[in-house]
């Protein structure tokens, strides 16, 4: 009996459909050996083959018995031996399926479609090629098997893909993200209602009951918290050594990279969230409102819940006219209207230096529109209230730390809408406050630091349950009030000769004291600001903010750089990676800073070998200092380099070693930072200079990546 390579391949594909069936039957009392293991994994690598020869195959059958190719031998031997080859694949890699099924993380409805999809694919295409050449098989039944075989093949592939890239993974670049229902802040849950949303938009599809990517599922806390073949997940307490961080900071390209390249990334917000989240324990129990109110995962928590809804005030009178107002702004007064449309208007008078009672009567002309008026830190006595009492519709005023002593409260009483009054700071006593709470319009008195005792401010509330009498940030030395920070107007962070640094504090009357050699500001020896700050060379920039009866900011740092030359040319002598080079060399004097965004186009990365990056200048330039802005991201694999060698001279091709620099090596737990690598050297002119950064070669013992070579990242080259 002759045997044929067809006859042969029809063996196979009939004993390939008899083992499918046996998996099948008693699959569940199989155990795959691990040496059959890395077949199973070959199933994603395989299936690509039957796919395309069955398709083609199915067209082919789908036109077989039109009358221009029914005689055709070549047409019909070539469909035949298409169908086989497809159908004898495609049970092969049904059969790795089965195998890798077996393994850890596959599991639920998705994967149980994916494999009778699967399977009824190789049967529908095998029983096609035993029954075409039969007598019976005409025109419809070829072309329902080809549609019907193209169905199963396709929504394989759509369950396969939900398996191994999540679910919606071909539609997701081109669809809206689904949004979550928002809570709001008073019922939402930490972990509930603000992680857990977070995680099941961007990560769940592959880490779910049913795809649990890497062994992990992330639908609840129980299973967050059990982790993966991985291993933990997190680790409460410390998200400069957890995995989720580790990889979210990994870059997009890296394999490893979640959520993967290609699907939805968490945003800015997002990574912040999870940062605190694990620095505060991972708590999973407790409620938003029970984190403090200035507690930083709390204030980006409440951002991720619905928004308290209040209507919106609604007012009888008619706008100002917009000359008044502005001819009413002056450098002591800013007048504004509270929203776009409406007619009510808040008022914000400052410096007590030049305040005088005119300041509110000039005021007259806009009286019925103020709605709003803030006294903060002003000399206003007693006496001026009575020209307050005529702004007949104002419902907040702000009279904290003025000069009022309670005796002219009385006037207030004549504001029918007047619902908040502030008065901490001030000397007003237990029965001026007292006489005010009989005003059906007022909800709230700010009263901390006043002449009332801690037990007059809890008999006042006990008897005014309809107004919030705010006591708690009595200066009692056990609740401070801290001043907020100073803020640095001028945002340059490089110059070239000199800058004019710019600070400021949104509190009036508060002074910025500051220091330029890096050390803490104090409130009595450290330089008072009162101008812009002259910059001439490269500074760190302390400033704290000060004021009688509040305890005083933190202390404010940022560095600025001078950065005197500027190269005529800068090339690259080796080449830096091609996924971080950023366009171009000038780069590395834009004077603009990177952040830790290395995706920003602000940075050159180098990995597989050292950066050489030449700079020529026109006219000899004199030189004593080169500095790079280098990274450090251990997640990321970014560490500092070892050494940073200048080389410096007239002539191109004869210069001479200026410096080496071995900077301190990155240690395990190290945060990640932007760092200052300072080559100096004796004072000489150059036209030529040359800049080697060695990066480390293999990555420490320690490191998750380790034997791999280390990132290096630079962002600007400063010369002076």
């Amino acid at each position: 009996m002759r045997v044929t390579f067809k006859g042969l391949a029809e063996h196979v594909l009939f004993a390939a459909n008899v083992f499918i069936i046996f998996l099948l039957v008693f699959g569940d009392k199989i155990a795959v050996p691990y040496w059959l293991q890395p077949l199973g994994r070959m199933h994603p690598m395989i299936l690509h083959f039957p796919i395309v020869i069955l398709m083609l195959a199915m067209l082919l059958e789908f036109f077989r018995f039109k009358e221009a190719y029914l005689k055709e031998r070549l047409y019909q031997s070539f469909t035949s031996g298409l169908l086989l080859s497809g159908a004898i694949l495609s049970a092969v890699t049904v059969i790795m399926g089965l195998f890798l099924s077996k393994e850890e993380g596959y599991s639920g409805s998705v994967l149980q479609w994916h494999k009778w999809t699967g399977v009824g694919l190789v049967f529908m295409a095998s029983i096609i090629y035993w029954c075409r050449n039969a007598s019976w098989y005409k025109t419809a039944l070829a072309r329902t098997g080809a549609i019907m075989t193209t169905l199963c093949l396709i929504a394989a592939g759509h369950y396969g893909a939900s398996l191994t890239h999540g679910e919606n993974f071909v539609l997701e670049p081109v669809t809206t993200v689904k949004e979550l229902p928002q809570v709001p802040l008073a019922e939402a849950r930490v972990f509930e209602d603000v992680i857990l949303p977070v995680f099941s938009q961007k990560c769940l599809s592959c880490h779910n009951p049913e795809k649990a990517k890497g062994s992990l599922m992330i639908h609840n806390s129980a299973a967050m918290l059990k982790g993966g073949k991985s291993g933990k997940l997190f680790v409460p307490g410390k998200p400069e050594i957890s995995l989720l961080l580790e990889r979210i900071h990994l870059p997009v390209d890296d394999k490893k990279h979640m959520p993967p390249k290609g699907k939805s990334q968490l945003t800015d917000d997002e990574i912040a969230l999870l940062n605190l989240w694990i620095k505060s324990n991972a708590e999973v129990k407790k409620k938003v409102v029970d984190l403090p109110a200035q507690d930083s995962l709390r204030m980006l928590a409440t951002t991720f819940l619905a928004p308290v809804v209040t209507a919106e005030p609604t007012y009888e009178f008619s706008a100002a006219n917009e000359k008044t107002i502005k001819k009413l702004n002056n450098n002591y007064r800013i007048v504004y209207t509270l929203a776009k449309g409406s007619p009510a208007l808040a008022v914000n008078i400052y410096n007590k230096s030049v305040y005088k009672p005119e300041a509110l009567k000039e005021l007259e002309e806009i009286k019925k529109q103020i709605v709003s008026l803030d006294l903060n830190g002003l000399p206003v006595r007693d006496e001026e209230l009575k020209t307050i009492a005529s702004f007949e519709n104002l419902r907040t005023l702000n009279l904290n730390f003025t000069n009022i002593t309670g005796a002219g409260l009385k006037e207030l009483k004549a504001l029918k809408h007047l619902s908040s009054l502030s008065l901490s700071g001030t000397k007003v006593t237990y029965e001026f406050a007292k006489n005010m709470t009989d005003m059906k319009s007022l909800k709230k008195m700010v009263l901390w630091n006043t002449k009332l005792s801690d037990a007059e401010l809890q008999q006042l509330q006990k008897a005014n349950k309809g107004i919030a009498v705010i006591s708690g940030f009595k200066d009692d030395g056990k609740h401070p009030l801290r001043l907020n920070q100073p803020v640095i107007v001028t945002k340059e962070a490089v110059f070239k000769t000199s800058l004019a640094l710019q600070l400021k504090h949104p509190i009036n009357g508060v002074q910025i004291r500051y220091t330029l050699d890096g050390t803490e500001p104090d409130s009595l020896k450290s330089s008072l600001y009162t101008q812009p700050i002259q910059l001439k060379e490269s500074a760190t920039v302390k400033a704290k903010a000060y004021k009688p009866g509040w305890y005083g900011s933190e202390t404010i740092t940022s560095k600025r750089y001078k950065s005197g030359y500027k190269a005529d040319t800068i090339i690259f002598l080796l080449p830096p990676d091609d996924k971080y080079k950023s366009g171009t060399a000038k780069v590395f004097s834009d004077l603009e800073f990177g952040d830790y965004d290395i995706n920003s186009g602000k940075w050159i990365g180098v990995r597989n070998n050292n950066l050489e990056t030449l700079l020529f200048f026109k006219q000899p330039v004199n030189l004593q200092t080169v500095s790079l802005n280098v990274m450090r991201n251990l997640p990321s694999y970014v560490l500092a380099p070892v050494a940073v060698e200048v080389w410096g001279g007239a002539e191109k091709d004869k210069l001479r070693l200026l410096s080496s620099v071995k900077p301190e090596p990155t240690k395990e737990g190290d945060p990640q930072a932007l760092m200052e690598i300072a080559a100096r050297f004796k004072s000489q002119n150059v036209s030529y200079l040359k800049i080697v950064v060695k990066n480390l070669k293999k990555l420490p013992d320690w490191h998750p990546g380790k034997g791999q070579p280390a990132w290096v990242f630079i962002d600007e080259i400063l010369l002076n």
